[in-house]
């Protein structure tokens, strides 16, 4: 066995993870019990909201009418239905204005109005029988659900003549809060089991299985930790506790996975654990680094949008995505230096073996030479190159590459052709289950009330005006296209807000064009406007404003980073156009079936008939970063393989056999991980896509597709058709980049001693 020199960061890294592993492992059992001490209760200090742009237009105005006039944005409603009787009956209208005068009196609750007050048609239903309360919580969102806790229960249910649900924006949020809450901890319990039964299966060794599964509790625990901690000093998402907790979970065992398998392959091939756990840690150990770079650039992108609902996610996702391969890199080198070849005991599929005929020895499912048997009861190298599935694929692919690189291009084109038709819009109460009752309140408004209660558009004026001018300026807006009728002013000091309704649906396109025209409407004072239609034409601007900006980010450092790891100028730019292809069929199905509703039934959830405008870009930063992970994993190994072949001029003289030998080569040893290290990362996502939440639901399932896709797709079949038909110039880069590389780069195989790669090269020219 020739031995391979590391670098002196490699040594030292190396000497730093394993020279005290049951110190190593006491720590990290000790801050896993402080984190599980400070993630406890996080998701109550979390925020379901976070889709507005800050320094909006609409959110300033938002802001302005809660603190100038509390009663025109009530967060709370109270569906009172009189049953057969009419909600004008005495008895009905006395029980009702008694609740009314009730919650008039609790704390934290102002602004209460009521049908039987005012007698607007707008809070009536129109067949008579049912009508609202309406009143504004106050306080962050914390002490709003703590106030809906408190007071919720003494007004939902039967009183008297009456039925009341609870209903409205504060109630549909804490709804939700609870449900993700309850939702996490069923998808939890799904992903473990399923989880443990596919590595077992992986690595056929019950005590090689369970430790990418304690790495990936580990993560689990201390990505509570990491949103507690974030929570303290920025406003978090919940919904980033769903996906972040999916992200910790599925990366750590991913890269655990890779880990484990590079040091049982250095085992089997008859290094000493010492020696195997350096060799493991300057391959795989390096490409998990650098894969977690990839990742965290990606997530980090969200970082330019202003939404905290993205930014959350760029704060989390990064810090989780980090976490993981620590958790990686450092607790699992010392667990595998202690266990040592008794990683592979309890071996599952020697009970398999003993059970049935004996056969040809194959390798494991990983793809590579892991499977824990020692080299002779594995065959022989070449049985190995051409004898597994992987290198037949890789064979027959390279020999059909137009074909297959066209055919796959055309098909995952095909499959994004839905999201042409992609309509955006707002989060709303059908997010949540139709069985749930703010849900239910919601429906209920939308069915059987005039005019879409809470659905118009308010125009906050400033400065001092005469009433003339108010009526003036409310003529020129009833005047507009698509306005049913204009309400207002009501006036508190220089401050005076107009309610305008439009035509069709609150966020349709009618509506959207609205908000446009109102802000276009002169006045003589300062007009801000706010709305649902307003806080989505915002939002819009904000994400169209920034997306080019983050694409760009995204792009140039991924271009960098896989540079550093190939030293091919070719290679970082097919990364990038192949990542951003494997992700069309996600983003056609997301329109397919959660815009166009179809699956709703099986899936149970309800269409808006839109997307909410920030999942596309949350998803795109996910789902991109999760395919550059794999990518990097397939890209190194291929890498490692050219570099053993030889020296460049070498595998010239024999033409593209190093190339092509190399990406087979690559492919063999990698292909069956990375699918498998893709369906246990589709398993964790599909669990969180169980949620009753429909975007957390889209979230999961969409993610889920594209992993799937990417691996069983993109890495198999488009990936070395693209690398066939371009050949030696995958691997050219100009004099000065080659310099920069030498010197600067990651790549993860270290060039092979001068006799073994005059062997390579006789091998590769005998075969030529």
């Amino acid at each position: 066995m020739t031995e391979v020199h590391s670098p002196p960061r490699v040594r030292g890294w190396t000497r730093f993870v394993t020279a005290r592993p049951r110190l190593s492992l006491l720590a990290a059992l000790v801050l896993t019990v402080l984190a599980v001490l400070a993630g406890s209760g996080v998701a109550d200090r979390l925020g379901s909201g976070g889709w507005e742009d800050p320094d909006a237009q609409s959110t300033y105005a938002t802001k302005a009418l809660e603190r100038e006039f509390p009663d025109s944005q009530p967060n709370l409603l109270l569906l009172v239905d009189s049953g057969r009787a009419s909600v004008d009956d005495p008895a009905v209208a006395a029980e009702a204005s008694r609740l009314a005068e009730r919650l008039a009196g609790e704390k934290g609750v102002v602004g209460v109005g009521s049908y039987w007050q005012s007698k607007a048609p707008a809070l009536r239903a129109e067949d008579g029988h049912e009508a609202l309360i309406a009143a504004r919580v106050t306080g962050d969102e914390t002490t709003m659900g703590e106030t809906l806790d408190r007071i919720a229960p003494s007004y939902r249910g039967t009183h008297g003549p009456v039925e009341v649900k609870v209903g409205g924006i504060v109630a549909v949020r804490h709804e939700m809060q609870t449900i993700i809450q309850e939702d996490l901890t069923r998808a939890e319990i799904i992903a473990l089991p399923v989880t443990l039964v596919l590595l077992v299966m992986v690595f056929g060794s019950a005590v090689a299985a369970l430790l990418p599964l304690g790495i990936g509790i580990v993560a689990i625990l201390g990505t509570n930790a990491v949103l507690s901690g974030l929570a303290r000093f920025t406003d978090v998402s919940l919904f980033a506790m769903n996906l972040t907790t999916a992200l910790g979970l599925g990366l750590a065992i991913d890269y655990a996975l890779f880990i484990v398998r590079r040091f049982r392959e250095e085992l089997a091939g008859g290094a000493e654990p010492p020696t195997a756990i350096a060799t493991t840690l300057r391959t795989a150990g390096r490409t998990v680094l650098f894969s977690a770079l990839t990742v965290a650039v990606s997530l980090a992108a969200m970082l330019l949008f202003p939404q905290y609902f993205l930014r959350s996610f760029a704060y989390a996702g990064t810090a989780v995505v980090l976490l993981a391969a620590a958790a990686a890199l450092i607790l699992l080198p010392a667990a595998l230096l202690l266990l040592g070849h008794r990683v592979d005991s309890l071996d599952l599929r020697r009970l398999l073996r003993r059970a049935r005929p004996a056969r040809q020895p194959v390798e494991a499912v990983s793809g590579g030479t892991d499977s824990g048997e020692d080299e002779g009861q594995r065959g022989t190298a070449s049985d190995r190159e051409a004898g597994t599935a992987w290198a037949r694929t890789a064979t027959l692919v390279m020999r059909r590459a137009p074909f297959f690189a066209l055919a796959t291009t055309a098909v995952l084109v095909l499959l994004g052709l839905p999201f042409l038709g992609v309509r955006f819009g707002t989060a709303d109460d059908r997010q949540l289950p139709s069985s749930a009752e703010s849900h239910v309140v919601q429906q209920h408004i939308r069915d059987g009330f005039p005019g879409s209660p809470g659905g118009g558009l308010e125009v906050l004026a400033e400065g001092r005006a005469t009433p003339e001018q108010y009526a003036a300026y409310k003529e020129r807006v009833a005047a507009l296209p698509h306005v049913v009728r204009v309400d207002g002013p009501l006036v508190n000091g220089d401050s005076a807000y107009f309610t305008v309704l439009p035509e069709g649906e609150p966020v349709d396109d009618a509506a959207q064009r609205l908000v446009g025209d109102l802000r276009a409407t002169e006045a003589p004072f300062d007009t801000k406007v706010t709305g649902a239609a307003a806080v989505l034409v915002d939002s819009k601007h904000a994400i169209a404003e920034q997306l080019p900006w983050a694409a760009a980010f995204v792009a140039i450092v991924t271009l960098f980073l896989v540079f550093l790891l190939t030293g091919s100028v070719l290679i970082p730019v097919q990364a990038v156009l192949l990542n951003a292809l494997s992700l069309t069929a996600m983003f056609g199905a997301i329109v397919w079936v959660f815009q166009d509703g179809h699956l709703s039934g099986p899936l149970g959830f309800t269409s808006t008939g839109s997307i909410e405008t920030t999942l596309p870009v949350l998803m795109f930063c996910v789902a991109f970063g999760l395919s550059m992970d794999y990518g990097v994993f397939l890209l190194s190994r291929i890498k490692e393989e050219y570099d053993r072949g030889g020296t460049s001029h070498a595998l010239e003289a024999v033409g593209d056999g190093g190339h092509e030998r190399a990406v087979r080569l690559g492919l063999q040893r990698t292909g069956g991980l990375i699918t498998a290290a893709a369906v246990i990362l589709a398993v964790v996502m599909v669990a969180i896509g169980t949620s009753r939440v429909t975007n957390t639901k889209m979230l999961g399932l969409g993610i889920a597709l594209a992993v799937l896709m990417d691996a069983m797709v993109v890495r198999s079949l488009l990936v070395p058709a693209i690398m066939r038909l371009t050949g030696k110039a995958t691997w050219w880069a100009p004099a000065p980049l080659r310099r920069f590389h030498a010197r600067f780069g990651l790549s993860e195989g270290e060039p092979a001693p001068a006799a073994e790669s005059h062997r390579e090269r006789d091998t590769v020219g005998a075969r030529s």
